[in-house]
């Protein structure tokens, strides 16, 4: 499937609250701290820690632990995460900030659209007495309606109503640009319909895949059974779900084949997405949602859809009944009363990620109002805390790693002067946003209420889809952000040739604008330089400075670029992080081309940061160098649980945090020139086989 925001530097999806994989980059949910209490938090030089370093550790040999060694060992997993790092610190650090937006928000002292928004919905997702109360009474027009199929075009009818509701049964649709003329938004469908993390949980035969499964199946059927329906009934709803989702896992692309644009890109009418997939009702479907004429469509998996239009065709209406049954549960359980939310959290949070306790309900609300109506809550932060320093000191980095990416690619041997030439046109038309959109979000159309926290989530899912829809036939918006202004994460989007930097992400402990420049240019400086590379990594460099998937590299050029990927692949396949379980290398090979290409351009931009000053003086017995690469792998400080590893490593784009780390510095002569690491001290791979990319 073709995702615009399909590239980031850190996998930030909150695991207690977000109860699915969806099908685009999970965002984080973390919140911002307010600077005004960053110089009392972070004393002295901040952003790189010091006293969280094991100096005992030797940084040739163990550089993971000789930079984080005693925050490791001094932060453990929360009982409410699966995971803990730098990132977390910043949710953890800062929800209570955000807690006191929404609450002035629904208390009524803070004025405005967004305030009232926000507070209405604060107050029906923390109103806990009348969500008990209600039960599954926000659900009863929906269960209604699934309940009324009688014929196959009701059932596509009602497929379609669940799309418009944010439940992405069977498959997905969402409106975005047609990757081969971004000048234009496109419908686009692809795979989706399942309940566990992706395809491989249904098709694999190892024991541990086995009990998952095992256990999938005795949660649908709980799930079932707080429906109301009696236990042997829900057991063979279960099984039925568990059939159904088997039949579209077989049909799908894997994660790796995912990651090829070319792969998921197919330009169809209606008429011809019938005769490829053998399924009459899409006309039927296109109008429920609101598309009477939807043109051309990227049907991102034929294959896929040529199963669901067979299955949707033959499969018996109750089976069908059945399955969106569980959509519709899976999809909201987390919005309604306790008994729900508990089941849904004791297979998606502790199963399947190892948290062992549900985050508490403020919390819970608050992430579901950045999910769903992020702008707003935005609006109200940026408006009480975010200054115009930050976002200054961010544009000036990101003005000097674009330089030093200049430079590298201008000094690159394996390239030639043509590609050269389209890859400086690439970096020179390349759009930067930081901090917040320039125009926000209009939600007039979007009504939220006391009433009912779920029928709100419904709604403003039902708002995002119509927003989508209204797209189409329009210009593109270049303002227009995929990520909210709280979110601690960054993207490079491709079809639109920009990276993004939320405001979330400018903070202690990872970027502060006073701070010695060695440490940000080690931490946010490779966030940039990481996101900079995704433009030229093995998905982004298939698009052109317009961000047109259209090739313009000489295949020579192409066959040099490929062959260094397959150098990167290769190193991070020899990784096991647990139980003999490898890293992915074609999984990863983006995020880790970006992580080693945005180290580099990071410190060679620090370097010309400093070209011409006197030489930085040592720091906590530091030098420069030193401090770069300390801070670099301080970002990716991070403890987590063995059952979230196993799912990130199954599913996840990003290597685990310590490999992200190692890995790039192993092709790094400046990290051993910086330690004084020689020898069998050295952690070089040996010189014919580091990857050296950008």
């Amino acid at each position: 499937m073709f995702a615009a925001i399909s590239m980031s530097r850190n996998p930030r999806e909150d695991d207690s609250m977000s109860n699915k994989i969806p099908h685009r980059i999970g965002l984080s949910a973390a919140i911002l701290l307010c600077f005004s209490l960053a110089g009392n938090v972070y004393a002295g030089n901040l952003v790189l820690e010091a006293q969280t370093m094991d100096r005992s550790a030797d940084p040739c040999t163990d550089f993971f632990q000789f930079a984080n060694g005693k925050w490791l060992a001094a932060n453990p997993v929360p009982a409410d995460r699966a995971r803990y790092g730098a990132y977390d610190e910043v949710t953890e650090r800062n929800l209570s900030a955000l807690k006191t937006i929404a609450e002035d928000a629904a208390a009524g002292t803070t004025k405005g659209a967004a305030a009232t928004l926000v507070g209405a919905f604060y107050r029906s997702g923390t109103d806990e007495a009348r969500i008990e109360a209600a039960g599954l009474k926000p659900l009863a027009a929906e269960l209604a309606g699934i309940d009324a199929v009688g014929t196959r075009a009701e059932l596509i009818a009602i497929i379609a109503h669940q799309h418009r509701r944010g439940i992405n049964s069977v498959f997905t649709f969402f409106v975005d640009q047609d990757a081969k003329n971004t000048q234009r938004y496109i419908p686009q469908l692809a795979q989706g319909g399942l309940g566990l993390p992706d395809r491989d949980y249904y098709l694999k035969g190892d024991a541990k895949t086995r009990v998952i499964r095992s256990k999938y199946v005795a949660h649908v059927a709980r799930m079932f059974g707080l429906l109301g329906d009696a236990p042997a009934q829900a057991r063979l709803n279960a099984a039925t779900v568990m059939a159904l989702e088997t039949g579209l896992a077989r049909a799908s692309m894997t994660k790796v084949q995912l990651r090829d644009p070319q792969a998921t890109y197919h330009l169809m009418g209606v008429a011809g997405l019938a005769r490829r997939s053998g399924y009459r009702g899409w006309a039927g479907y296109f109008r429920h949602i609101g598309l009477a004429a939807p043109g051309d469509v990227n049907v991102a998996q034929p294959k896929f859809f040529a199963q669901a239009g067979h299955m949707l065709a033959a499969t018996a209406l109750p089976q069908w009944k059945t399955y969106l049954r569980w959509q519709l549960i899976n999809a909201t359980a987390k919005d309604l009363a306790q008994p729900l939310v508990e089941a849904d959290f004791d297979f998606y949070g502790r199963t399947l990620a190892g948290t062992k306790e549900l985050q508490p309900r403020w919390k819970r609300v608050l992430i579901t109002i950045d999910h769903t109506a992020g702008e707003a809550l935005g609006e109200l932060y940026v408006e009480k805390f975010f200054g115009p320093a930050a976002k200054a000191g961010a544009l000036d980095m990101v003005a000097n790693i674009k330089l030093a990416m200049r430079d590298r690619i201008a000094s690159l041997e394996w390239m030639g002067a043509a590609t050269k030439q389209q890859a400086m046109k690439k970096l020179d038309t390349l759009v930067v946003k930081i901090g917040y959109p320039d125009v926000w979000r209009d939600y007039r159309a979007l009504r939220i209420d006391d009433a009912s926290f779920a029928a709100n989530t419904l709604r403003a899912n039902a708002f995002e889809f119509a927003r989508g829809l209204a797209k189409l036939g329009k210009p593109i918006d270049r303002k227009e952000w995929g990520m909210t202004p709280p979110t601690v994460n960054a993207y490079y989007n491709p079809t639109m040739n920009e990276m993004v930097f939320p405001a979330g992400i400018l903070q202690p402990p990872l970027f502060h604008v006073d701070a010695d420049a060695a440490a940000n240019y080690g931490n946010t400086g490779a966030t940039i330089g990481h996101e900079l590379t995704h433009a030229f990594d093995d998905e982004g460099r298939q698009f052109d400075a317009d961000g047109n998937l259209k090739s313009w590299w000489t295949k020579e050029d192409e066959k040099n670029f490929l062959r260094r990927v397959s150098g990167i692949e290769k190193q991070f396949d020899e990784f096991a992080p647990i139980d003999a379980i490898h890293i992915n290398g074609k999984l990863t090979a983006g995020e880790n081309i970006a992580d080693l290409g945005g180290l580099k351009i990071a410190l060679q931009a620090l370097k010309k940061s400093l070209a011409g000053k006197p030489q930085p003086a040592d720091i906590d017995g530091l030098t420069v160098d030193q401090r770069f690469f300390v801070a670099y792998a301080q970002s990716f400080r991070e403890n987590m649980r063995s059952e979230k590893l196993r799912l990130q490593l199954a599913t996840d784009p990003h290597a685990p945090a310590k490999y992200r780390v190692i890995g790039p510095l192993a092709n790094m002569p400046e990290f051993a020139d910086a330690f004084a690491c020689t020898g069998n001290r050295s952690p070089l791979r040996p010189a014919g086989q580091r990857v050296n990319i950008w």
